[in-house]
């Protein structure tokens, strides 16, 4: 679900993602994995001041590929494509049974329903009664949903149906129907455990992108790192808008321009709005800054649903955290933590 704009460091470019960093004098030296996994781009990268032995190398590596290898378990468990995962198992016992599910499961699902809870349900992971009615797929016609079946299906969102057990570590989904899907959150989770992985191994410095999250954690020798915001109406995935110095923080970006089409002059993006099953129209794109890259995921489609207005209170409502938007005109609004971090390279392209 998370489609990337947040670009870091000169030197590396893959699919959607873009690298921006000017590059320094002094560099230093990364060691980069990268692969595909919770469908999108992965990368995961150690920074250190200099070049360092080939068994350093090799060693840093080994780690590196083992953050990977966290991320895939995660994936695993939190998967809607997979039948034997926590989330299908939920999902398939909807208006019938609990479901045991894994810790690091109910952790994300706990999270969920706080993100809930704050944005007024604009986040709601219980969107996924949805499923199969909007069609973004780019190799396929896009298709928008018949509004009486767009309809029927609405009552089948709530977030206040998912009821969860923290004694037992249960899940049930009070209604027939109700479907939950962890995109919205489910990579700054995992962004957050590989993180956590590389820290207890002794990678102090460096970066784990999965899609549209990321988090620089560490520094290059004190010196904050920094990313860049993509121009949401760019047809360049590398002409990024703003740029943000960013230290031991997370960024995740939703924007309304990857998975989407228009027609007749309405850009249709896959970023749903769970009130009315319709994409959400309160933002271009939203990148959101915390200390963690599990709030940063959380946050940004609900701004993205709810606009500046709503929105940029909702995220200074959490430690620590700031926001960039563009809204549905173009304009561009960075909360009053970012003021200072962020500065804008040029104005937003104008476009549908």
């Amino acid at each position: 679900m998370k489609r990337l704009i947040a670009l870091f460091v000169a030197g590396l470019s893959a699919s959607p993602v873009a690298q921006a960093e000017p590059q320094p004098p002094n560099p230093g030296y990364y060691v980069t994995r990268g692969t595909t996994a919770m469908g999108t781009v992965l990368q995961v990268r150690a920074y250190l001041p200099a070049q360092p032995t080939p068994a350093r190398e090799t060693e840093i590596a080994r780690h590196l590929e083992a953050a990977i290898a966290e991320i895939r378990r995660l994936e695993a468990l939190m998967t809607t494509w997979q039948p034997t995962s926590d989330i299908s198992k939920v999902n398939a016992q909807a208006g019938k049974d609990r479901v045991t599910v894994s810790p690091e499961v109910f952790e994300v699902l706990t999270r969920s329903q706080e993100f809930a809870q704050k944005s007024q349900g604009a986040f709601d992971i219980s969107f996924y009664a949805l499923r199969g009615l909007w069609n973004f797929d780019e190799e396929v016609t896009p298709t928008i949903p018949d509004a009486k079946e767009l309809k029927s299906r609405l009552p089948l969102i709530n977030h206040r149906n998912i009821q969860l057990d923290p004694k037992l570590r249960t899940v049930r989904l009070a209604k027939v129907g109700m479907a939950i899907n962890l995109g919205g959150i489910g990579k700054g989770y995992a962004v957050d455990a590989a993180v956590k992985l590389l820290k207890s191994r002794g990678i102090a410095d460096g970066m784990v992108q999965a899609g549209g999250d990321l988090m620089l954690f560490g520094s290059k020798e004190g010196q904050p790192f920094k990313a860049g915001v993509r121009d949401p109406r760019s047809l360049d995935p590398s002409d990024y808008f703003a740029v943000c110095e960013v230290k031991d923080h997370a960024f995740s970006t939703a924007g309304d321009y990857e998975r989407s089409f228009i027609r007749e002059g309405t850009r249709y993006h896959h970023i749903l709005d769970p009130r009315t099953g319709q994409p959400a129209r309160g933002a271009r794109s939203v990148t959101v800054y915390a200390k963690d890259a599990t709030t940063a995921d959380g946050l940004d489609d609900a701004v993205l649903i709810l606009g500046p207005e709503r929105g940029i209170p909702l995220v200074e409502s959490y430690p620590d955290a700031g926001v960039v938007i563009v809204d549905p005109q173009g304009k561009v609004h960075i909360s009053k933590r970012l003021q200072g971090l962020c500065q804008v390279v040029h104005p937003p392209k104008n476009g549908v």
